[in-house]
């Protein structure tokens, strides 16, 4: 192995999800991950903290992209709206990568403990879009239930588009999502 290579970081993640569909997550280790991209252990250390963090790594870049564009929202949007505003700029970040979105998703769906970490970082993902609103000048009740509102919405959404094997744009199914919400309370 050389001792530096480019895109570790990017082989990592790839061997990891690769390994995880071929044997499924517990049966995979660090070593099984690191010798898959050629890389060590060691590297594979510098660039995640366990072999969960490979599947969480893009949330922090999601609630960037999602906070940011509630932020930036027209003003005279009303909250629902703002949250499905910075969902769908979130949902155009997941749709770019179809199918590791769909590799990663299979191995959540299989992994009860990985389940849980994934509703974990949903719940921060809420708590983040209503403090968001917050900044919006929305009250934190009324900021509260617009973002559980609209993460609910994203969440059929989400799992629509999954069935469908991730095909066609998320942020298409999202904004269907978040109408259908909206008709749904206003029976309109």
């Amino acid at each position: 192995m050389g001792r530096w290579e480019p895109n570790a970081r990017g082989r990592l993640g790839r061997a990891a999800m690769e390994l995880y569909v071929e044997r499924g997550f517990d049966q995979t280790t660090i070593a099984d991950i690191a010798e898959r991209a050629g890389l060590t252990k060691r590297t594979f250390f510098r660039h995640y903290a366990d072999k969960r963090d490979v599947l969480f790594a893009g949330a922090d870049p999601l609630r960037d992209v999602v906070v940011r564009a509630i932020t930036e929202a027209p003003p005279e949007l009303a909250p629902f709206a703002a949250v499905s505003f910075g969902i769908e700029a979130g949902a155009e970040l997941i749709q770019e990568r179809p199918d590791d979105v769909r590799m990663r998703q299979a191995v959540i769906d299989a992994h009860p403990e990985l389940q849980e970490r994934e509703l974990a970082k949903l719940a921060g993902l809420v708590g983040d879009m209503a403090a968001a609103l917050n900044g919006r000048g929305v009250g934190a009740w009324p900021a509260r239930l617009a973002a559980e509102a609209g993460m609910a919405a994203f969440r059929v959404a989400f799992a629509r588009w999954i069935a469908a094997s991730a095909e066609g744009k998320l942020t298409q199914t999202v904004r269907e999502s978040m109408t259908e919400l909206t008709a749904t309370v206003t029976g309109e």
